[in-house]
């Protein structure tokens, strides 16, 4: 069993936790917080014996194998940095970074101390990823797919009211292309791999950060849109499209309900859903194997790799063809 720490305090780091113990690997041995008291409040709430105010402290802990950082995006590569350096294995929210060679500077530093660096994406590590690509495989080329994740800010009302929450605070590098796009883009880039051409249309609100947007992703042989938003929920499907049918899917980050729309009008349900805490209980468990059988996951391990980068230089030349500007930004 390995024993792991957490960055961040929110729902997200609640379920990652309880997937994480749920499937027997891990230990949750500590957690790290800005403040003692907050911290304390944590670790009590789900029972980890340590507590860190310094991720400095954190790093250096021998008590801990690796970290689960889900700290705010622009706090994302020096939290991963200070850990990477002193051998911690990370598994960091996504996204990795806002810019391609931050991500490769951080891979680097991974590999040169032996430590596995992923980003938490469930969509590579859902068992029903399979059952959809079997199903694509039956409605042939994929002409056109609508890759769609609209949920409405539980912080749309604060800032409606005023307020500036961390989501739509650019200072935060957040905003709609890279919390919900993230999602869009994973499974388009590791279904078709990289497109010829792309375009994007942000809905750019008064605090700097984009809402909603709509990408478009130009191949040979097909077209691939991604709409996300934080302004509203949506009630359609993602689906690809073939000419021998098309695939819905009714949560691309979840991969919940699957269902196959043959040509003749029938309709088969491949899959039904599971709770967010299972779901993420997967990545843990390969997180795990990527560690513990380093030969025998090299493979797979490097194409997470692989498309962890490929996501991170899309995401910085969408945000810079869409006006999406980050301080971190060079001038």
């Amino acid at each position: 069993m390995l024993r792991f720490a957490t960055i961040g305090s929110g729902w997200i780091t609640d379920s990652y936790i309880r997937g994480a113990l749920d499937s027997g690997l891990w230990e949750l041995a500590g957690v790290y917080s800005r403040t003692e008291e907050r911290a304390q409040e944590y670790a009590k709430k789900h029972g980890a014996r340590l507590t860190f105010t310094s991720v400095e402290d954190l790093a250096a802990c021998p008590e801990i194998d690796a970290v689960y950082v889900a700290s705010p995006n622009a706090l994302h590569y020096q939290h991963c940095k200070t850990l990477l350096e002193q051998g911690k294995h990370v598994i960091c929210e996504k996204p990795l970074c806002s810019h391609k060679a931050q991500v490769e500077e951080l891979q680097a530093i991974a590999n040169e101390r032996n430590a596995v660096f992923l980003e938490a994406i469930m969509f590579l590590h859902l068992p029903q990823r399979k059952i959809l690509e079997e199903a694509l495989a039956q409605i042939g080329t994929v002409s056109l797919a609508k890759i769609d994740f609209c949920q409405r800010s539980s912080k749309l009302d604060a800032y409606l009211a005023g307020e500036l929450p961390n989501i739509f605070n650019p200072a935060l590098e957040t905003g709609a292309l890279m919390d919900l796009g993230v999602y869009c883009l994973y499974p388009a880039l590791t279904l078709f791999g990289k497109p010829e051409s792309f375009q994007i249309h942000p809905l750019m609100l008064g605090s700097g950060a984009d809402g909603a947007g709509v990408v478009t992703l130009r191949y040979p042989d097909k077209l691939v849109t991604l709409t996300y938003s934080k302004l509203g929920q949506a009630g359609a499907d993602t689906d690809f499209q073939g000419p021998q049918g098309t695939v819905r899917v009714s949560s691309i980050s979840r991969l919940d309900t699957i269902s196959l729309w043959r040509k003749d009008g029938s309709v088969q349900r491949l899959y039904g859903g599971d709770a967010k805490y299972k779901l993420m209980g997967w990545e843990a468990k390969d997180f795990y194997r990527y560690i513990t059988q380093p030969e025998e996951t090299r493979e797979e391990y490097q194409r997470c790799c692989s498309l962890a980068l490929d996501v991170a230089e899309l995401l910085e030349a969408l945000r810079r063809q869409g006006g999406i500007r980050f301080p971190s930004d060079q001038a």
